[in-house]
This record gives structure tokens, sequence and C-alpha cells, in this order.
């Protein structure tokens, strides 16, 4: 079995419960902009950037500014974060064995830096992470490769030595178009199936050796 360098988490809907949070989020702004958010929505809401989503509302409604709908959504966001955001079932226990093993664990988000740092020092404000990558700190995130390059440049290793943990069809693209192994846990959305990809029903499931059992021989 191949030895397990490192393990880059997702945060949203990963470590998280905030993809719901998202959602209602989005639905909120989307309203005051005349739309009904949908399943249909769904694709460019869940595991995507802000300026994304926000580019997807003004699309559909034909009203209000990208800059201006992204900026309501993180304020809005922000908030109802700032009031919590529980973590996943199996999430402490997985981050505690990874720790108890000495494998270093980085926190990889397509989230802008507000939000990341706001769930660090609240939900997960006892996780002993590497480091943190968020939106602001690459010039192009999920689904683009940049954010699980960049926190594997910052550990030193190759990223097909990091298996990075998804539940999201962005983000499971991003870490597959970084080199990394992928274990995906979905969410709201299902993610499709790929080579580099295994996939868990839970982080329930999950242990140190299901991770090292992701990186290819």
């Amino acid at each position: 079995m191949s030895a397990l360098a490192a393990v880059l988490f997702d945060m949203d809907g990963t470590l998280v419960d905030t993809e719901v949070i998202w959602w209602r989020t989005t639905e909120e702004i989307a309203d005051g902009l005349g739309h009904h958010l949908t399943a249909a929505d769904a694709p460019e809401v869940v595991g995507r950037a802000v300026e994304d989503t926000a580019a997807h509302l003004v699309r559909a409604t034909g009203a209000g500014d990208p800059a201006e709908v992204a900026a309501a959504l993180t304020a809005l966001f922000f908030r109802q974060v700032e009031e919590g955001a529980p973590m996943r079932p199996g999430a402490q226990r997985l981050l505690a064995a990874l720790e108890a093993e000495g494998v270093p664990f980085a926190l990889v988000s397509a989230s802008p830096r507000v939000v990341v740092d706001s769930v660090v020092g609240g939900s997960l404000a006892h996780v002993p992470f590497a480091f943190t990558v968020s939106a602001d700190d690459t010039e192009r995130t999920k689904p683009h490769p940049d954010p699980y390059r960049t926190a594997a440049r910052r550990l030193g290793l190759p990223p097909g030595a990091c298996v990075a943990v998804e539940d999201s069809p962005d983000g499971a693209a991003s870490a597959e178009a970084a080199g990394c192994a992928v274990l995906v846990v979905p969410s709201l959305l299902a993610v499709p199936d790929s080579p580099p990809r295994t996939f868990a029903g839970s982080l329930e499931e999950v242990t140190p050796d299901v991770l090292r059992a992701c990186l290819l021989p």
C-alpha cells in the first residue's frame, strides 16, 4: 500500500455541513432578483465559487451586477456561517486518526477567505491544519487545478502523493486535474465516476487506510 504523504480536505459539504447554508443563502439572494431557485440551478450553485454563482444568477434573471451579487452572497453566507456550521458525520474521528498517525492535512476551499477564516476560527478551531487555501489565494479556484496544486506545492509534495477529499463535481474535477488521488463523499450533488476517484457514502466509513488505498501503487 502506498504511503499517505498528506490529505487535502475540501471544507463546505465535506468537513462542515455548510452546503445547505449556501443553498439557502443563494435562494434568498435569487428571490430578491426575482428568480426561484430549483434543482436545475444546482450545478451552478453547489461547490461553485461565489463569483460563478453570482454570474449564474445575473444570467438567469437579467438583473443585478455580478460583483454586487457576489458581495451580497458572501455577506449573507458569512452571517449565517457565523451562527455555527456543524461538522459532517465522521469528520472529527478521521481528523483525529490522521493527527495520531502524524499525517499532515490542509484545507482547500472554494469559499472566500473571510468565510474560511470564520469556519476555521469557529467549528474547526480545534483542528490543526497545516494551512488553509481559499478562493482568494489562487488566480483561479475550483474546478481549475490551481488550489490543489498550490496546496501540494506548499507541502513540498507532488500532487500524486496527496489524497483530496471532496463532495462536489467541481471539487473532484479540480483535485483530479491537479493530479491528486480523489476520495469523493457526495453531499448535495452526484459526482461522476472516473478512474482516479474512490467513493464513500460518508466520512464515517473513511479511515487512514481507506485514504492510502486511494493512491496509485
